[in-house]
């Protein structure tokens, strides 16, 4: 502790007071925006990390622990953590521990460890500030002392430490212990989603080497809208009035592309364009889809038991969704034997179902639904799994992550049908790139001047897309 009173005595600002913490939660300062110049204490426990816990950094490590520990003494263990009289409770026996800990501390350096204890209790610990950040696209835990993030589309390090392994092995456990998942030894790897609807994928030693990795993909917390694509870039007001048009006409869509390409905004995007009355089932490994519907079924699938039972897949929730009486389908993504399930309910009465596919291409799209096809164990033909994939998908929309790290939509593809044993297909619209300038790609996304052969279904749903949409001059007719 002896680190702490020099710290207090030699760099102490001018007119600085070591006056306690406020009493009550409304005195308490906002939090700390990420940007903003961490305090003394986070800064030297920042710096020094990488290279070690110094004496001055096990201090203030044993510190922050002691006055956690006696908090968690102090609450009774059957209180919800996040009701307002909790916090009270949490901010009154904070004050009353640094008072019998008889510390000499800062106002600015009390708020810090007050900030970073209540994270540790109420959040996810060091990835509280990470989480709060909604610049912060992708969360990277490499080990315990390597923490990247994506911000803007690129990748960077950042200043933030856990103590240990077992450090992060509590975060993570916080994480998957409200959803019923577990990860340990016999079981370490898990897919789970925080509070907000954020992704989480977690992998522990002994398959992580270097330590537990924790990726989680964040979700604005507002729902994104299609006009908020446009003003991004990601896709134009034609393309947009296209896609809408294809959801409301009830045409079976799949959203390529390849990962952190944006693939499940764009279909939560294009979800908001179903209407109302109808019964919607979502299906999902970790539950990201947040549509705006009121009629919505959300399904989830459930990994097997510590004894290797009670798995449910999503090839299974597929199946019963059917008998559900649902008027479209949403599975967040394909990547097995469920494909062959999907497309027959697009073929039966289940029209403008979507989902989602790791591919790079439309037609790399087409070829890997053929493989997940085969996966399901049926000894189909190819031809009749390429007449299925014809009849049940109407729209491919590919997505990409491009050099510089925006999104965007870089081709809306139809598939027309069958010419012998191959599946043809027509761009509608695509992204040409004209070079790069600056570290940026320049570009445009274009109409082809190609009318898609479903133009009659969506006329037939009352929906009439002006010849200009895909680049057919005025005085032409369709």
């Amino acid at each position: 502790m002896g680190i702490l009173k020099r710290i207090n005595k030699d760099q102490q600002p001018q007119g600085g007071a070591s006056g306690g913490v406020p009493a009550s939660s409304s005195a308490m300062p906002a939090a700390r925006p990420p940007s903003e110049e961490p305090s003394r204490l986070d800064s030297l426990r920042i710096r020094r990390a990488p290279s070690g816990i110094s004496a001055g950094v096990g201090s203030y490590s044993d510190l922050r622990n002691r006055v956690q520990q006696a908090l968690l003494s102090e609450l009774d263990p059957r209180a919800d953590p996040r009701s307002p009289e909790t916090q009270q409770r949490i901010l009154e026996a904070f004050n009353s521990i640094l008072q019998e800990e008889a510390l000499t501390l800062s106002r600015t350096e009390k708020e810090q460890l007050y900030k970073q204890i209540v994270a540790e209790i109420l959040g996810f610990g060091p990835l509280e500030p990470l989480l709060l950040d909604e610049t912060i696209t992708e969360i990277m835990v490499n080990g315990p002392k390597n923490v990247y993030i994506e911000r803007n589309g690129r990748l960077e390090r950042v200043p933030v430490v856990f103590e240990n392994d077992d450090h992060v092995l509590r975060v993570l456990d916080r994480i998957v212990s409200p959803l019923g998942r577990r990860i340990d030894e016999s079981s370490p790897m898990v897919d789970a989603r925080l509070p907000d609807g954020s992704r989480v994928n977690a992998v522990i030693r002994p398959l992580a080497i270097d330590g537990p990795s924790i990726t989680i993909r964040k979700f604005s917390k507002r729902a994104l809208t299609i006009e908020d694509l446009i003003r991004f870039g990601s896709l134009t007001k034609e393309i947009a009035e296209f896609l809408a048009a294809c959801v409301r006409a009830r045409l079976n869509m799949i959203v390529s592309g390849g990962t952190g390409s944006g693939k499940t905004t764009l279909l939560n995007v294009l979800s908001n364009f179903i209407p109302n009355d109808e019964r919607i089932v979502t299906i999902e490994n970790a539950a990201e889809l947040r549509l705006q519907q009121e009629h919505v079924v959300r399904l989830e699938s459930r990994p097997p038991n510590i004894e290797g039972k009670g798995e449910v897949t999503i090839r299974d929730l597929v199946i019963n969704s059917l008998r559900m009486r649902p008027d479209r389908i949403v599975i967040g993504e394909c990547r097995g034997g469920e494909a062959l399930d999907m497309l027959q309910a697009m073929n039966t009465g289940h029209d403008g179902s979507m989902t989602t596919l790791h591919a790079n291409s439309p037609r790399d799209c087409i070829a890997r639904l053929e493989t997940m096809c085969l996966m399901a164990g049926m000894d189909l033909p190819v031809r009749a799994i390429r007449e299925q994939i014809a009849a049940a998908v109407d729209v491919i929309c590919q997505q990409e992550r491009l050099r510089d790290g925006n999104r965007k939509v870089v081709k809306v593809t139809e598939v027309q049908g069958m010419e012998g044993d191959v599946i043809t297909m027509s761009d509608i619209f695509e992204f040409e790139q004209a070079g790069i300038e600056g570290g940026k790609v320049i570009g445009r996304i274009r109409p082809t001047g190609l009318r898609p052969k479903f133009i009659d279904r969506l006329e037939a749903a009352g929906i009439h897309l002006p010849p200009s949409v895909f680049g057919i001059g005025s005085g032409m007719r369709y």
